[in-house]
């Protein structure tokens, strides 16, 4: 999907503490220039020195001297340690199933930059600057999608990362896929040889969940934003009425999300023919799919305000494992790769995105059901010979069902890896490749609901207001009446993308005081 539209940003800036979400999705769809900031290259330099001069001193430390995960009590001898480097990131480099898109890559990329700039990890500058120098160059390493429980951190996806880092691997940089080294050097970057340490700090962290999951929230927030305008175009088309939405209602229940929608309703509808005509109509209220709209989408919108919170504070964490803190001259092992605060927040995502088209589906089911809608069976004047907007609900409903599978939580389950050594993980990347795909299912139901409001709006010689003036209009700048039959599956997909790239919101923003996601 596409990202929510932004302002014009200069570069992304890495110091290990300031990252925002926005920063990365303009690193990863938009191809925004990175740098370390001087501080942080500072305190790289300084952090590595110190622990430098621990392991000359003979201190035992996990994966620098060590083996891994069941293996810690495996003492590695000095003239070996180089070696323990590359062999950490060949073993673990065995991800299987479909690449990652480019925009996950980049985003996986960033973020363990920034990880690993916050200066526990004990990494030279040299690490990080590889990164960003690849990120700016367009080199992308193949990152299999399957193999992460998420809780060592993302060690499969993120060794595939360094293998390219170091020439090995795969990676595209502009000419397909290839070898990591032939990749580098189309750019002009050299190999990096790594030193001890910095193999594990390259594979220790949560960043591939982080990636995906930043990019499926951003994704959320503008599928959460289109929910409230097809809402409003349905209410118009299903003559229902906006009392529900009158602020005295919400502010007895003052969930900050049912406040927003609540809000956003009443403008959407502001200055509407349709709305005005039926003020005397004998129905007392509408169906709940019209008239809890601010308590079922405002739900969705805390769901998904709670993952960017979490997702702000993930994406500025150090999250490897061992860490170091030189003011203090420790080095302590911990757990700050476990994935459980992503993954957690992912599975509700998840569900979150999946009620918005749940939430949708319902209506367009009221829009083709003549006895609900007042309106020309399935939407179309010629019913029988022709089938309208029949099917495309059948769509509606089977992407629905779907996301029923999807939106069982990945966290809710657990295997113990590295002979009981790792034996709770949270599965939290499974969790935010779900979230994206029920997303992108998300995106296609609501299309179908705009589709059929707008097909519904056509047959009342009333004006709905300015704002559902505006969105129909972009809609049907594109996508025609339907009067004779068609197949509908470009349409469908066509408005699908307008609305991941934020074409419906700027035409109801041009018209009222919506207030987005």
């Amino acid at each position: 999907m596409s990202a929510k539209s932004h302002h014009i940003r200069k570069g992304v800036a890495v110091d290990g503490n300031s990252l925002t979400l926005g920063d990365v999705v303009h690193a990863a769809r938009s191809g925004a220039k990175v740098s370390l900031s001087r501080s942080a290259r500072v305190r790289l330099s300084s952090s590595r020195k110190s622990l430098e001069d621990l392991v000359k001193n003979g201190k035992t430390i996990y994966a620098i001297n060590t083996g891994v995960g069941e293996l810690v009590d495996v003492r590695i001898p000095p003239d070996e340690l180089k070696a323990l480097q590359i062999n950490l990131l060949r073993s673990h480099a065995c991800g299987v199933g479909e690449r990652y898109p480019a925009e996950v890559v980049r985003a996986m990329m960033l973020l363990r930059a920034n990880a690993l700039a916050k200066g526990y990890s004990g990494v030279r500058p040299d690490v990080v600057e590889m990164l960003l120098d690849m990120l700016n160059a367009g080199v992308h390493p193949s990152i299999p999608r399957q193999g992460s429980v998420g809780a060592s951190g993302d060690l499969v996806m993120l060794a595939h990362l360094g293998l390219a880092i170091i020439g090995e691997g795969e990676a595209d940089a502009g000419a397909g896929f290839e070898p990591g080294a032939d990749a580098l050097r189309r750019k002009k970057l050299k190999p990096l040889t790594l030193e001890p340490k910095e193999a594990i700090s390259l594979i220790n962290g949560t960043q591939a969940m982080g990636a995906v999951g930043v990019l499926a929230t951003e994704d959320a927030a503008m599928l959460a934003d289109n929910a409230q305008i097809a809402a409003a175009m349905s209410l118009e088309a299903l003559k229902g009425t906006s009392s529900a939405f009158d602020l005295k209602i919400s502010k007895v229940r003052p969930h900050k999300g049912q406040l927003r929608v609540s809000s956003n309703m009443m403008t959407l509808l502001e200055g509407s023919e349709i709305m005005v005509s039926h003020h005397d109509c004998p129905r007392v209220q509408d169906a709940y799919s019209l008239r809890c709209i601010p308590q079922v989408i405002g739900a969705s919108l805390e769901a998904i305000w709670y993952a960017e919170s979490v997702l702000k504070i993930e994406i500025n964490s150090a999250t490897d494992n061992p860490l170091f803190f030189p003011a203090d001259g420790l080095v302590i092992s911990g757990g700050n790769f476990h994935g459980q605060p992503v993954a957690l927040a992912m599975d509700f995502l998840g569900l979150a995105v999946h009620e918005l088209g749940s939430f949708s589906e319902r209506r367009t089911a009221r829009l083709v059901d003549e006895k609900l809608s007042g309106l020309p069976p399935f939407l179309t004047r010629h019913g029988g010979v022709r089938s309208g907007l029949m099917v495309p609900q059948y769509v509606a409903a089977s992407l629905v069902s779907e996301n029923k599978v999807l939106v069982h939580p990945a966290s809710a389950d657990s295997i113990p890896t590295s002979a009981n050594q790792e034996d709770h993980n949270s599965m939290g990347t499974i969790g935010a490749w779900k979230a994206r795909q029920i997303g992108e299912n998300v995106s296609r139901v609501i299309a179908i609901e705009m589709i059929s409001a707008a097909q519904g709006l056509d047959f009342i010689h009333l004006s709905s207001s300015p704002a559902v003036e505006k969105v129909r209009a972009a809609l049907r700048a594109e996508v025609p009446h339907l009067e004779e039959d068609r197949s509908m599956s470009r349409d469908i997909e066509k408005v699908a993308r307008m609305i991941s790239a934020g074409v419906f919101v700027k035409a109801a923003k041009s018209a009222s005081r919506f207030k987005t996601t």
